[in-house]
C-alpha cells in the first residue's frame, strides 16, 4: 500500500519554552475508544490506518496483526462474542475494508457489537485508486455506516458509533478520512464521558400474563434460549424450574444450560434423536430471544402439530418473521422471565414445585442418558486408513481439557465438534455460521482465545475451510496460542460432495488430492498430527501433556460418512 499519512504537526518553538505536540484526529479518536471500554483490536496495518491503529495501542488497547483482513474481521467478531467487550477491526481504505467484507458480514448478521475503524480517501481524492463508496459497502451487509466527519465533530462522531454498537448490538463501520486524520485536533474538545447505559425493555402485564397462563395450562413446555438470551440463563433456568419446562439451546447458545440435568442441549439440526423427538412433542415451545428460524426448528419438524409457540424478543420485527406464533412478547428475556416467574408465584404458583411438566426424576435420568450424541450407539465406519469422524470426536471429547473453549467452521463435518464435544457454559462455544461462509473457523478459535485465555481454544474445521484460512495459523504461532485444530480431512468440499452426488454429476471441482496438511502446519511452526486411528491420537495425549508452545493441527483423515445426519435436514433449505 503506497498512500502516505501525515503526521500531526508540533507547535512552532517560541521563546516561552520548547513546542507543545498537538494532538491530530487520529489520536483523538484511538483515545476515545479507549476511554469508551474498546476491549481488543485486530487488523491489518497499512499506511491509511497506521497513526490510528497506534494510538489505540498507546492508549492502552491490545492488538493482534492478522494476517489478513478478513480474518482480523472474525477474530474481532469471536473475540466480542466471548468477552462481553467491544472488539475492534482496524483496516486500510477501500482495500483493506473490502478484504474485511465477509467477516464484516458475518459479524453484522448475528448482531455482535463491534467497531470496524477503518481509513478513507479524502473528499478530495475522487480519483483515487482507493476510493469505493465505503458506506453503502458497509450497509449492503447489514452494517451500521458511520464517519468522522470533521475535526471538531471527531469525539462525537466516535462516541455515536460505540455507543451505537453497544446500545443496539450493532457492527459499525466507521471510516476516518485521511486527510481528517492529520489534521489537528481541537484543543477545546470534550473528552468522551461514560456511555448511558440504556435501561432493559420490561414487557407488558398483558403479555406477562398471557406467557404465564400458557405455561400454567401446559404439560410439555420446553423453552429453547437463542443469542439474544445469553445474558439471561438464570432467570430463564428459574422460570422453567417453576414452570415444569425442560431447556434447551440455539446452536450459538450452546452450553448456557450445560450445568442443568433438565437440559435438552441444541435444538436443531445437531440435535441427538432422543432430543429432537422430545422437542417434537412438546405442547409448549418459548423462543427466549431465539427467531426458532429452520435451522433451530428443522423446518418446522420440531414443533407439533399442536403446540402453542412463544417468542420473547427486544426487537418487534423479530417476532414471528420465520414462524407464525401464538404469542409474542416484546421484552428483554431477563426482565420477562423475572416478571412472569413473579406472576405465577403471585398467582399461588410454588416456586420449584411445577404444578405440570416433565421435570420429573425419570426424564432427568433420560435425558443424562440420551441427550448427546457421545451416548448415542453407532456404527463404527472406520478402514485402516481413515477414522470414522464419530468416534474420533468421542475419543478427543475424552482426551481434551474440559475447561475449552471450542469454535466451529462451517462444512459437512460441523456437526460432530458441534454435538460430540461438551463445553462448560455459553463462553465455552463460537459458532460464526450466520452467514454461512467456509474458512472462518481459524480466525473465530483465535479471536475466541483471546478473549478466553483462560481455557484450552479447540477448533473444527474441515479441510477445505482450514487451507482457505491457513495464513492465520502463523498468527497462532506467533502469539503462542496453545490451539488445537482438529481438521476433517475428507480432500474435498464435503457438503457439496454429498448434497450433488446423484445421478451424472461431475464432482471434480469438489474434490482434490490428499494434503499432507500436519506436515504444512509444521512449516508454520506449529505442532502437527496426522490421525488415521485411535492408536494415532497419542500423539495428541502428549502435546497436552507438553508445555503447548504452539498449536497442534491434527489432520484426521476421516472416512466419508455419507453425508451427515445435519447435512440432510440443512439442504432441505437450500
Amino acid at each position: 500500500m503506497t498512500a502516505a499519512t501525515a503526521r500531526a504537526g508540533t507547535a512552532g518553538p517560541s521563546a516561552e519554552g520548547p513546542a507543545t505536540p498537538v494532538e491530530n484526529v487520529a489520536e483523538a479518536v484511538g483515545r476515545t475508544l479507549a476511554r469508551l471500554g474498546a476491549g481488543h483490536a485486530f487488523g491489518v496495518v497499512g499506511s491509511g490506518n497506521f497513526t490510528v491503529t497506534n494510538a489505540l495501542r498507546r492508549h492502552g488497547v491490545p492488538f493482534t496483526a492478522a494476517r489478513h483482513e478478513g480474518g482480523a474481521a472474525t477474530m474481532a467478531d469471536a473475540y466480542g462474542r466471548m468477552s462481553g467487550r467491544v472488539g475492534i477491526v482496524t483496516t486500510h481504505q477501500g482495500c483493506g475494508l473490502t478484504n474485511a467484507v465477509t467477516g464484516i458480514g458475518e459479524a453484522a448478521k448475528s448482531r455482535t457489537p463491534m467497531i470496524v475503524l477503518t481509513a478513507d480517501t479524502a473528499a478530495s481524492a475522487i480519483r483515487s485508486n482507493f476510493r469505493i463508496d465505503q458506506d453503502g459497502l458497509a450497509r449492503s451487509v447489514g452494517a451500521v455506516a458511520e464517519r468522522v466527519h470533521s475535526p471538531q465533530s471527531a469525539v462525537a462522531d466516535t462516541v455515536r458509533a460505540f455507543r451505537t454498537a453497544v446500545n443496539e448490538r450493532r457492527t459499525v463501520v466507521l471510516s476516518l478520512p485521511i486527510d481528517i486524520q492529520a489534521a489537528p485536533a481541537p484543543a477545546d474538545a470534550p473528552a468522551a464521558g461514560p456511555l448511558p447505559v440504556p435501561q432493559p425493555v420490561r414487557p407488558n402485564d398483558a403479555a406477562v400474563a398471557q406467557l404465564a397462563g400458557l405455561i400454567r395450562a401446559a404439560r410439555r413446555p420446553v423453552f429453547v434460549a437463542g443469542r439474544g438470551a445469553r445474558s439471561a440463563g438464570p432467570e430463564i433456568a428459574a422460570l422453567a424450574e417453576a414452570g415444569g419446562a425442560l431447556l434447551a439451546t440455539s446452536a450459538v447458545a450452546n452450553g448456557l444450560f450445560a450445568r442443568d440435568p433438565f437440559s435438552l442441549g441444541i435444538s436443531g439440526g445437531f440435535s441427538s434423536p432422543f432430543t429432537a423427538e422430545t422437542i417434537a412433542r412438546a405442547d409448549l415451545v418459548v423462543g427466549w430471544g431465539c427467531a426458532l428460524n429452520m435451522w433451530t426448528m428443522r423446518h418446522g419438524s420440531l414443533i407439533g402439530p399442536g403446540a402453542k409457540v412463544v417468542q420473547v424478543d427486544v426487537e418487534d420485527s423479530g417476532l414471528g418473521a420465520h414462524r407464525p406464533i401464538d404469542l409474542g412478547v416484546l421484552g428483554d428475556c431477563a426482565q420477562a422471565a423475572t416478571a412472569v416467574l413473579e406472576r405465577l408465584r403471585a398467582d399461588g404458583h410454588a416456586a420449584g414445585q411445577p404444578t405440570a411438566g416433565w421435570r420429573t426424576p425419570e426424564m432427568a435420568a433420560r435425558i443424562a442418558a440420551r441427550s448427546r450424541w457421545n451416548d448415542v450407539p453407532t456404527g463404527d465406519i472406520s478402514t485402516e486408513e481413515a477414522i470414522d469422524p464419530r468416534v474420533l470426536s468421542r475419543e478427543l471429547d475424552r482426551l481434551l481439557p474440559a475447561e475449552r473453549i471450542v469454535s466451529i467452521d462451517s462444512g459437512n463435518f460441523m456437526g460432530y465438534p458441534s454435538a460430540y464435544l461438551s463445553v462448560p457454559d455459553e463462553f465455552g462455544f463460537c459458532f460464526t455460521q450466520a452467514f454461512q461462509s467456509i474458512g472462518l473457523g481459524l480466525y473465530t478459535a483465535i479471536g475466541a482465545a483471546t478473549a478466553r485465555p483462560d481455557r484450552l481454544p479447540v477448533l473444527g474445521t474441515g479441510d477445505g475451510g482450514f487451507l482457505m484460512s491457513i495464513s492465520e495459523l502463523e498468527t497462532a504461532v506467533r502469539g503462542r496460542i496453545p490451539l488445537v485444530a482438529i481438521v476433517y480431512n475428507d480432500s474435498a468440499y464435503g457438503a457439496e460432495v454429498h448434497h450433488f452426488d446423484v445421478g451424472d454429476q461431475d464432482l471434480e471441482v469438489v474434490r482434490f488430492p490428499l494434503v499432507d496438511i500436519a506436515s504444512i502446519a509444521r512449516g508454520y511452526g506449529a505442532a502437527g498430527v496426522t490421525v488415521r486411528t485411535v492408536a494415532d491420537l497419542a500423539g495428541v495425549a502428549e502435546w497436552l501433556e507438553g508445555p503447548r508452545a504452539a498449536p497442534l493441527v491434527i489432520d484426521a483423515r476421516i472416512a466419508s460418512d455419507g453425508g451427515a445426519w445435519w447435512l440432510a435436514e440443512a439442504f432441505k433449505g437450500h
